[in-house]
Parts: structure tokens; C-alpha cells; sequence
């Protein structure tokens, strides 16, 4: 999953705003896991859009995860913040609601749908001046319904977002970080642990080349049995920003 990092307080500010943009991502798990992802993606196309607007923003993105065949799956996070105040003139509180869900497909003919989830709960957000930094913390209670091999259940998710430009513009440090509350096979509970720290040069406003390194704990279902639960997942990129 990817998060599109912006200037996050641009709709507390008075004026509306939109960004979007298309990111094409190579995949270096299988290289480095072999067998245990073989059955991961190589490359992944995201879409993704902001819009800010007198009472908040609008936010939401799709993943597709591509075989050289065709799609292997979709999934996407859909989200809504209201602006309640500012709690200082450079952060703010907002209440925060999120669907996510998705589906996915082996290389044969079987498919799944991810356990799909709604979030609700509250954000606080800050920038610095000049908008170069910006940040958003957010606690939210997290309903899973009844999926195709799990029941519902109730969990939390905390979540940080960031982002930081520096050396006058041209690179771009951002990224996200969330832990919640899973469930295992045998119904007892887990933190899972998911962090996409990217890093981008900014060749023009419109194009740029960069990284990213997915940071998974509890979430990777490795293709043969392992007691491992922690994986690193780099990827080489590029992005057209709208």
C-alpha cells in the first residue's frame, strides 16, 4: 500500500487543493526471498489522489499488483477527514474515516478477497512554515467484516504519515507506519506491523525516481512454511506527479 504524502494542512489554510499522481514500482522481494515470495508481484502501478476541501479532504488509492500475464490484484484505502479546529497555528485535530479492501489472485485460476476493514477515529496534523515538513498521527478503532476464511472481529490501528523536501526541493523523504491489532489462524491476536518509508529525487514537478522499502511484521504469508514474520522489501521506482 502507498500513501500519498502532501502538504497535509493545505485544507485547514482556507483554500481548496488537489494532487495526484502515478507510481511504478519494481519489486525485489522474490530476489531476495526466493521460494518463500515466489509467488509476490515484481511490479506494482499505483494511482492516487488528495483533494482538500472547506471541510476537510479526501483521500484515496489503488494498488495493482502485476504478473507478466496481467493483474495479479487490486487493493485500495478509501478516506475521509473533517477538520474540527486547530489546536496551534501549525497543527491541527480532524476526524478520520477509512474503508480498505481488495482482492488477489495465485498464478493458476484461484483468487481471494482481502478481509476488508472500516476505520474511524481522530487525526492530529501538522506542518512546519513553509510546508516542506508535514506530518499526521492518528488512532483508530478498526472493524474487520466476516471475510472469505476469516470472521469479523474488532482491532485499532495507529498510523504516522510523513514527509520532509530538502536540498531545495530535489529530494523528497516520505512515507508511512502502521501497527494494529491482527488475528492469527487459530483466532488469538497479533500486532502486525507495516512501515513504507520512500525516498524520491525530484527531477522536475512532474517526474521523479526514487525507492521505497516495505517493513512488514505479521503481515507476509510466505509461499512455503517458516517461523519467519519479519520481511524487508525494497523497490526501485518512478512517479508522474499531475
Amino acid at each position: 500500500m502507498k500513501k500519498l504524502i502532501i502538504a497535509i494542512l493545505m485544507m485547514v489554510s482556507g483554500g481548496a487543493a488537489m494532487a495526484q499522481d502515478f507510481q511504478f514500482h519494481y519489486d525485489f522481494g522474490r530476489n531476495l526471498y526466493g521460494t518463500e515470495e515466489s509467488s509476490r508481484a515484481r511490479t506494482t502501478l499505483t494511482y492516487e489522489q488528495f483533494k482538500a476541501d472547506r471541510l476537510g479532504s479526501w483521500y484515496w488509492f489503488v494498488d495493482f499488483d502485476l504478473y507478466g500475464d496481467g493483474m495479479k490484484g487490486a487493493y485500495t484505502e478509501i478516506s475521509r477527514e473533517f477538520t474540527l479546529g486547530k489546536v496551534a497555528s501549525a497543527t491541527s485535530w480532524a476526524a478520520h474515516i477509512e474503508y480498505d479492501g481488495g482482492m488477489t489472485t495465485s498464478r493458476g485460476a484461484f483468487g481471494s478477497r482481502f478481509q476488508h476493514a472500516a476505520l474511524v477515529g481522530a487525526a492530529l496534523n501538522g506542518h512546519n512554515a513553509d510546508f516542506s515538513t508535514t506530518w499526521s498521527l492518528q488512532a483508530m478503532y478498526k472493524q474487520y467484516f466476516d471475510g472469505q476464511y476469516a470472521d469479523a472481529y474488532a482491532s485499532m490501528q495507529l498510523t504516522g504519515v510523513w514527509s520532509t523536501t530538502f536540498l531545495a526541493g530535489k529530494c523528497t523523504f516520505s512515507g508511512f507506519c502502521d501497527l494494529w491489532r491482527g488475528k492469527k489462524g487459530n483466532g488469538h491476536g497479533q500486532l502486525v506491523l507495516l512501515a513504507e518509508p520512500q525516498l524520491w529525487y525530484n527531477i522536475d514537478k512532474h517526474f521523479s525516481i526514487g525507492t521505497e522499502v516495505e517493513v512488514s511484521d505479521n503481515f507476509i504469508y510466505p509461499d512455503i512454511p517458516t517461523d519467519k514474520s519479519f520481511y524487508v522489501n525494497p523497490t526501485l521506482a518512478v512517479k508522474y506527479n499531475f
